[in-house]
């Protein structure tokens, strides 16, 4: 089974950020530790890209026929979308997993794990 895994910041430290800033220099190196174990997991196809903080996002909607843009994400700016990867696991539990040794799951984020749907 083929999952993506979303990241949600939540108040996640970023990278640059006054709060990433606030981490020990040995806390810094751990979460990057992990994201690197994390893509080197068997079955993980990483996204290869960070995306923008929330504030830079664009969303659009059509309604009556009308492209309409809104500045900033959909949802609330701490639910905003900041990463995603794709697993290729035997089952949810394994996801689940996984998901977990996210460093945003316990840093103040959470990640959603959905199934992806096979032709």
């Amino acid at each position: 089974m083929k999952y993506m895994l979303l990241i949600h910041q939540g108040t996640t430290p970023l990278p640059g950020s006054p709060e990433w800033n606030d981490l020990s220099e040995g806390e810094q190196k751990a979460v990057y530790a992990d994201y690197q174990a994390i893509n080197e997991t068997p079955g993980v196809i990483p996204s290869g890209v960070w995306l923008e903080p929330p504030e830079t996002a664009t969303t659009v909607r059509v309604e009556n026929g009308k492209t309409l843009t809104t500045d900033g994400p959909f949802v609330a700016v701490k639910e905003a979308l900041g990463g995603y990867l794709f697993f290729e696991a035997n089952d949810l539990d394994a996801a689940i997993e996984l998901a977990a040794r996210i460093p945003a799951a316990r840093m103040g984020g959470a990640i959603e794990v959905r199934p992806l749907k096979e032709a």
